[in-house]
């Protein structure tokens, strides 16, 4: 079993300090073992602009950092995310796990860059190398997809293959396309025989770009257990890792694709 704590995130800066407070509280309360936050929350949406500033880069890498520290408010919980960094001469939407014993680590680096109005990440950072490893939390065994990347379904499929329980899906999403994210994380469950958990900004744009909210978990057979809203921010549910066990050898996971046969 491992209890899972969702959230829907104001990515402006003095809202985002009062939502972090109530989800600090609300994971204090239920003693969750595992936070997913939203993908680069500590920074206003920088990417509605097309061109790259170099200055708004640091100064989100920056932000990130002093995040950071508060992280140990959670309690004993892990907390997983994404950030923005700069390795070894490149920009990356580096996934992240922290916990209270060893710190901040790098887990995987968003692969898939949307590059249109509002959403200019490829001509903002570089993208990662493509590599969809698992890592392990407790008992648990679990695959990142970074937002747009959830749409790429061998990689749930893959990650179903090598035995995970549960996907991790920060993301950064707008109010009019809810529902289609939402169906992305159920066929990605059931592709991957595990559970999705999603957790979305939420901003006071009116716009259709604007953030809206709504993150999800859902079942091995796509079936959905939990959603965020704004009068229900956080959400915590324990799930039983022996659900994406059992599904691992049910249709349609168990059938053979033959893009993977030798024939």
């Amino acid at each position: 079993m491992l209890k899972v704590t969702i959230c829907e995130l104001n990515d402006q800066t003095d809202r985002l300090k009062k939502d972090w407070e109530g989800l600090v509280k609300h994971v204090r309360k239920e003693k969750s073992d595992l936070v997913l936050l939203p993908e680069m929350i500590f920074i206003p949406w920088i990417f509605r602009k097309s061109q790259y500033d170099s200055v708004c880069w640091e100064q989100a890498v920056n932000a990130h950092r002093v995040w950071e520290a508060r992280f140990s408010e959670m309690a004993s919980a892990v907390l997983i995310g994404s950030r923005p960094v700069n390795r070894e001469g490149k920009r990356y939407n580096e996934g992240f796990v922290w916990d209270g014993k060893k710190g901040i680590r790098a887990v995987h680096k968003k692969s898939y860059l949307p590059d249109e109005e509002d959403f200019w990440e490829a001509s903002w950072y570089d993208r990662g190398q493509g590599f969809f490893r698992p890592f392990q939390i407790a008992e648990a065994r679990i695959g990142m997809l970074i937002c747009t990347e959830i749409w790429f379904f061998q990689h749930a499929r893959n990650y179903g293959q090598k035995g995970i329980h549960l996907i991790v899906h920060p993301r950064a999403t707008g109010k009019s396309t809810l529902e289609k994210w939402l169906l992305a994380g159920r066929v990605a469950s059931v592709v991957a025989g595990g559970f999705c958990i999603s957790s979305n900004r939420i901003n006071a744009d009116d716009s259709e770009s604007g953030m809206g909210g709504m993150g999800w978990i859902t079942g091995p057979n796509g079936e959905v257990l939990a959603l965020t809203s704004q009068k229900q921010p956080f959400i915590t549910l324990e799930i039983d890792l022996d659900e994406a066990e059992h599904a691992k050898g049910t249709y349609p996971r168990y059938v053979t694709d033959l893009s993977e046969s030798k024939v």
